[in-house]
């Protein structure tokens, strides 16, 4: 038996589950978007955690943040929830016409919408129950979200510049998504994960429902003093870090660049190249 599905018959499954996506009730949709928001909250904190480490090569380093970034999407998988990125492939059952816009655009409202409670419920977890944020940990949580609200390379836009981040991102999580499908195994399906997701965050892409957990566990590590001094910041950069200002300057952008990466490059690439009637 072969070790996997290849892509001749990989994509038509993939239309298949779209439509049993399409057809979920908005509770199951919500609550499975909300398992999946906190598994990516889980793997965004352990990635906060290493890059508190003091680690001197940033190369090495970068690997480390992506490689235990990737047990999020692990969890989403494998147990089963609904990840807002990776549901952008029921893009190809749309095409097949075998949902209707509305009902693919209402799958993604729910889990989109459970995606974000289950991440701040989480960052509400380590940020108010824990007291994990009111350390070093919480000065790089405030340190992580201001650079994603505020920087942007010299002489180019920062929405310009996050939008093609989410494109690479969305681009190798919907390709993770899609080879985890094609393995038959636990194992398989861990190694196909691992390594796109692992390249996405250590070749600095935005994710907008990691984002999600990144800003929030910011605005709660703001609650701590020993977390804001640490962070060396003073009150007016402290001041931009805000439940407003994480969709103005981040979110929108971001779930922009997602969907153009994981519908154009690869459900509508695929599917004209494999399920396409001719």
């Amino acid at each position: 038996m072969s070790g996997f599905t290849p892509p001749s018959k990989l994509f038509f499954i993939f239309s298949e589950t779209g439509v049993e996506k399409a057809g979920l009730s908005a509770g199951k949709l919500i609550l499975l978007g909300v398992l999946a928001g906190a598994y990516i909250g889980f793997a965004a904190h352990l990635a906060t955690v290493i890059a508190t480490g003091n680690v001197e090569w940033v190369g090495f380093k970068k690997f480390l943040t992506g490689a235990v970034f990737s047990f999020g999407l692990m969890l989403v998988i494998i147990p089963g929830s609904e990840l807002w990125t990776g549901n952008n492939l029921m893009t190809i059952s749309l095409l097949e016409k075998r949902i209707t816009f509305s009902s693919m655009m209402r799958n993604w409202f729910y889990v989109y919408l459970g995606n974000f409670a289950g991440s701040v419920l989480l960052a509400a977890i380590i940020g108010w129950g824990s007291g994990l944020l009111d350390s070093q940990m919480g000065a790089t949580a405030i340190k992580i979200a201001f650079a994603k609200l505020t920087l942007a390379p010299e002489n180019l836009d920062h929405n310009v510049a996050y939008f093609f981040r989410a494109v690479g991102c969305n681009w190798l999580v919907c390709l993770a998504v899609v080879m985890a499908a094609a393995a038959k195994d636990i194992a398989g399906k861990i190694l196909a994960i691992f390594f796109p997701i692992m390249a996405f965050v250590a070749s600095g892409f935005e994710h907008s429902i990691a984002n999600m957990y990144f800003l929030s566990a910011a605005v709660f590590a703001k609650g701590f003093r020993n977390a804001t001094e640490l962070s060396g910041l003073d009150q007016a950069s402290l001041d931009m870090i805000n439940w407003s200002s994480m969709w103005t300057d981040n979110l929108i952008t971001v779930t922009l660049g997602n969907f153009a990466g994981g519908t154009l490059f690869v459900a509508v690439i695929y599917w004209w190249l494999n399920v396409r009637k001719a």
